[in-house]
């Protein structure tokens, strides 16, 4: 009975074995197979390009600007408050954004309190300036009156002593010489008091014309757009402006109007790379909102200058590409896959990059009479998957993907001194030649400003 029930479970062990030993037998063919992979040498069109990716922005825009007078107001800062969803279609004039008030109603609050304390100023100036001229004027009266005392005096001693008589006349030029004094200083007064007031209404006028500022300024927190447009939100080295977001009076701008008829593709090429990269190379671009369309481009513009960007491990440049093509599907800030051309070889021999070794010198396994040999080979450029072969091999022939068993043991076939000296004197030639056609074809673009973005992504320059 034992024996019965054993028998299923020795025969479900074996069958098992016997798959796992099928498995181990293909998965050892396989790699075998893998090992000794032979890719052929072919020849014809080889092409260079460097790879990057970019941002679409319109190659001119106008932008949607906060109030100007902020400075002028002692207002840096101002938080947007509300804003329309990027992409809104607005036309001339239409609200785009408004700004906090906050800080404007406290200067406005301010001012006021300010007019107020001089208005008060100004009427109190007003009180003490009429109360000291009525004292004076009536001083004038009572000397008036004291004058003309002294007059009827020095008529009455006309027939008295002389002592008497020039005793008379000296208080009568006493009492003029005062009257005279004291009309002077009720003029001096009065200058002073006009003086004063004068002084008080211009800063009244000051407050006032300082408060009519902020109101005007007020009216202005509401930003409208100067034209017709798809409004983009600007960036900055903070990043996207938005509700939330603050703009300083250095830099006010709230959002961009993009003509998007002419569209541009801000990308960064690797300091590695940036050498290769020239105005008036060609440039496939593809959308990655569109993977399925592809347009033609135009360098138009490279950075002298390297960056060190956030996200990136080295520097590096900025390079514009203009989109030859209208496309209404295009808008800013869409991801772009960039593929510069930089070169196009024709009819030259060019194996893939898994076959090249080099050990002071460069070399390939390749078949030979039946046999695998190690084969000397003088490079030439290359690209992402594969490397130009100037001298070595020829067309058809295969070489090893990778490193056969006991490379050590195989024939080495070297190149001769001078056929390399030779064709590295021609290699030379060569590559003076596509720089010169390079800086022809940087002649035929136009020469264009491109104003400098502004959204930094958090960005130093560096200079070296």
């Amino acid at each position: 009975m034992l024996k019965t029930n054993l028998r299923p479970i020795a025969l479900l062990f074996f069958g098992f074995a016997l798959l796992m030993f099928a498995a181990c037998s293909i998965g050892g063919k396989e790699k075998e197979q893998a090992k000794n992979l032979f890719a052929p040498v072919k020849k014809g069109e080889f092409k260079i390009y460097v790879a990057a990716t970019g941002e679409l922005k319109a190659k001119n825009s106008e932008d949607i600007k906060g109030p100007s007078g902020m400075r002028a107001a002692q207002i840096w800062q101002a938080t947007i408050s509300d804003m329309v969803a990027e992409g809104t279609v607005v036309k001339a004039g239409q609200y785009v954004a408004s700004l906090d008030r906050t800080e404007l109603e406290t200067k406005l609050k301010e001012a006021q309190t300010e007019i107020d304390k001089i208005q008060t100023q100004l009427e109190q100036a007003e009180i003490d300036t009429a109360i000291q001229l009525r004292g004076l004027r009536d001083d004038l009266i009572n000397l008036k009156f004291s004058m003309e005392e002294k007059k009827l005096q020095v008529e009455q001693s006309r027939y008295e002593p002389q002592m008497v008589i020039q005793q008379a006349e000296i208080d009568l030029q006493k009492s003029q010489r005062d009257y005279k004094q004291l009309e002077k200083r009720y003029e001096l007064t009065q200058t002073k008091s006009v003086a004063q007031i004068n002084e008080i209404l211009a800063s009244l006028r000051q407050q006032q014309l300082k408060r009519q500022r902020l109101v005007d300024l007020s009216e202005k927190f509401v930003v409208k757009a100067p034209k017709d447009g798809m409004v983009i939100y600007a960036r900055t080295w903070n990043g996207k402006v938005g509700p939330g977001s603050q703009i300083s009076t250095w830099d006010p701008v709230v959002a961009e109007l993009p003509d998007l008829s002419i569209m541009i593709s801000k990308t960064f090429v690797n300091e590695v790379d940036i050498s290769k990269v020239q105005k008036g190379q060609d440039v496939k671009v593809k959308v990655d909102a569109f993977p399925d369309r592809e347009y033609g481009g135009t360098v138009i513009q490279v950075a002298n200058v390297g960056e060190q960007l956030r996200g990136y491990d080295s520097k590096v440049f900025e390079v514009t590409v203009q989109i030859n093509e209208v496309d209404s599907i295009l808008r800013p800030a869409m991801t772009t896959s960039n593929e510069i051309l930089t070169y196009t070889f024709q009819d030259v021999l060019h194996i893939p990059l898994e076959a090249l070794q080099n050990d002071t010198i460069a070399y390939v396994f390749k078949k030979a009479g039946g046999k695998v040999v190690k084969q000397e080979v003088l490079t030439g450029e290359i690209n992402d998957n594969e490397v130009i072969i100037e001298h070595g091999l020829e067309e058809g022939e295969e070489v090893m993907l990778s490193i056969p068993e006991n490379p050590e043991k195989l024939s080495f076939v070297p190149l001769g001194p001078k056929i390399k000296e030779e064709l590295k004197r021609k290699i030379e030639e060569a590559k003076k030649k596509r720089q010169e056609e390079a800086l022809e074809k940087m002649k035929q673009v136009k020469e264009e400003y491109q104003p400098k973005d502004k959204n930094g992504g958090g960005s130093f320059i560096i200079f070296g």
